[in-house]
């Protein structure tokens, strides 16, 4: 990447170590899924800032009592800002006291397509009345100043979410590869099962709040929903219970060889009882003692 602008003595002379790493790339491309690993190793993450405000956000998210501070920030097509601006706002926070990191995320036309597809949701562009190929097209165009500018350039279009999380640890030296790693995942059965889910657990049975007014728009990471499903004791019982075979089975997985697995919950629409079970058993599995454990939903994320 370029040079950045050495820390004046003023700047930096009281200022802890901090690390930053930028996330961009193509929509589509594993921004969120590298977000939320930065997240569970400990950065202070924030997604789809606008350039310009990059060094009040580093000013403003360094806390002088810490010994370190590590950030991770998404910008991408979603900025309101000028992006062929972003080199000279890298450079004031170099002159800040950090090295700034640019990670770009991308994957081949066809995957993108494949993927929005999947997940149904639309693209930053579409809004301009563009078919979903052009928008990526002209995504494409307009990221091709950041991409060349890219310390590290991440090619996701044959990684699963596992495998991604686990390139982003190694590659960018954050972690280690010799444990487990976790990925508790959350899907709809009417759009198929996950492709690279080792354990699925099917939710279908307990009670849905989606059939209660105030719960319907909500999702299982709300409070409201949670507390819904914890007072029913069937509910209860089913975590109870696949808590007890993943406590038994998954430290049997560990090994030299295996470096992840994936265990998903499915429900009919995928934003109640299986979000709330993932992020539950997510939950749990990080009070045992797994130090790599993230979640994943489909639906939703």
């Amino acid at each position: 990447m370029n040079a950045r602008a050495q820390p004046s003595a003023n700047d930096a002379s009281d200022r802890p170590a901090a690390s930053l790493l930028i996330v961009t790339g193509m929509s589509g491309g594993g921004k969120t899924v590298a977000l939320n690993t930065f997240e569970d190793l400990g950065f202070y993450c924030v997604d789809n800032l606008p350039a310009e405000l990059l060094p009040e956000f580093v000013r403003a998210a360094s806390h002088p009592d810490r010994a370190e501070q590590k950030l991770a920030v998404g910008i991408d097509m979603r900025n309101r800002g000028d992006l062929a601006s972003l080199p000279e706002w890298l450079s004031a926070v170099g002159a800040m006291g950090l090295e700034p990191q640019l990670v770009f995320f991308d994957a081949a036309d066809a995957i993108l397509l494949k993927r929005y597809a999947e997940t149904r949701r639309r693209h930053p562009l579409t809004h301009l009345g563009l078919a979903l190929a052009d928008a990526i097209a002209l995504e494409r165009q307009a990221l091709k100043p950041l991409r060349a500018l890219a310390d590290m350039v991440v090619d996701t279009s044959e990684l699963n979410v596992h495998q991604l999380r686990h390139r982003v640890i190694t590659e960018l030296g954050l972690g280690h590869d010799s444990s487990l790693s976790l990925l508790f995942e959350s899907f709809a059965y009417r759009r198929g099962l996950p492709a690279d889910a080792d354990f699925v657990f099917d939710a279908r049975s307990l009670p849905n709040p989606h059939w209660d007014p105030r719960l319907k728009p909500l999702s299982g990471r709300d409070a409201s929903v949670r507390a819904y499903l914890e007072a029913r004791a069937e509910v209860n019982e089913y975590v109870a219970q696949v808590s007890a075979f993943l406590d038994t089975w998954l430290p049997r997985m560990q090994s030299g060889t295996r470096s992840y697995v994936t265990v998903a919950f499915g429900c009919t629409g995928g934003r109640h009882r299986s979000v709330y079970l993932a992020e539950t058993l997510a939950e749990h599995a990080r009070e045992r003692g797994w130090t790599e454990v993230a979640t994943f939903h489909r639906e939703l994320d």
